[in-house]
């Protein structure tokens, strides 16, 4: 699919980290991208910035989600390129110590599911909300496809570490989204494909940099090559071809310079 200008694109958790290099890659090749996010003066800097909309949008909640796709086909159109970076988590070891009451506690059934909801239950929110406007419209070339999905997972979803239960079984999930979801739309030229990131250096690592940098040189000491952080521009290289070869359907790619995550 060539990602032509005006072509038009929505990028989730695009004001920070790897959603924001995702859409200045997109709006580098002309396409109109939509940023959803809940940080309103960053998502409006630079949407701004890449020529494009904000809209203020939370991904664990469905009326948002559907004003903010209606929002942004308003402003650019039917979306052809939809790419999932927002989530909501929270971490903890299945039972650990409590240093408040000198026993043992479980990890509550309500984080998960706050977890669960965050990423899984949002992943599907946004690739099937998106996947509607794309089958009501028309094919883009002579494959018949109308449009490309691609969700973020982790490399956690295969190294889930210590106190990652929740994150690593949930980024999982949305690897196993992926085929029978791809399955369901193959008939309406709609590819999905997810992305398992690394370490990358995104404004949460690199605050690490400065509080420890002794912890912030054994990250990067621990990728086998190239050893440093992913570069969120490198994340976005690969959306962007992702998005463009229509021969990429249905499949997930690690991209973490070839670490594999020790338990912790």
């Amino acid at each position: 699919m060539k990602l032509e200008a005006g072509m038009a694109a929505v990028v989730t958790g695009g004001a920070s980290g790897l959603g924001r290099a995702s859409a200045q890659a997109l709006a580098d090749k002309g396409m109109k991208v939509a940023i959803f996010d809940i940080n309103d003066e960053a998502g409006e800097e630079h949407a701004k910035a890449i020529g494009g909309t904000f809209h203020h949008v939370d991904i664990m909640d469905e009326e948002s989600a559907e004003a903010g796709f209606a929002a942004a086909r308003a402003a650019h159109g039917q979306e052809r390129v939809t790419v999932h970076c927002a989530m909501a988590s929270k971490r903890g070891k299945t039972v650990g110590f409590d240093k408040t009451t000198g026993g043992y506690k479980r990890l509550s059934t309500e984080d998960y599911e706050f977890g669960a909801q965050g990423i899984l239950v949002a992943s599907y929110r946004i690739a099937s909300i998106s996947a509607l406007g794309m089958a009501n419209s028309d094919p883009v070339n002579d494959d018949g496809e109308r449009g490309s999905i691609t969700l973020t997972a982790s490399v956690a979803a295969q190294d889930g570490q210590i106190g990652q239960t929740i994150y690593g079984s949930c980024k999982s999930g949305v690897n196993g989204m992926v085929l029978p979801m791809a399955r369901d739309l193959m008939d309406l030229g709609i590819r999905v494909n997810s992305v398992m990131p690394g370490i990358f250096a995104t404004p949460l690592m690199l605050g690490m940099k400065d509080r420890n940098p002794q912890m912030w040189d054994q990250l990067n000491a621990s990728v086998p090559f190239p050893k440093r952080l992913g570069e969120p521009e490198e994340f976005a290289s690969l959306i962007c071809e992702i998005a463009s070869n229509s021969y990429i359907n249905g499949h997930q790619f690690r991209l973490d310079g070839g670490i594999r995550m020790p338990p912790k």
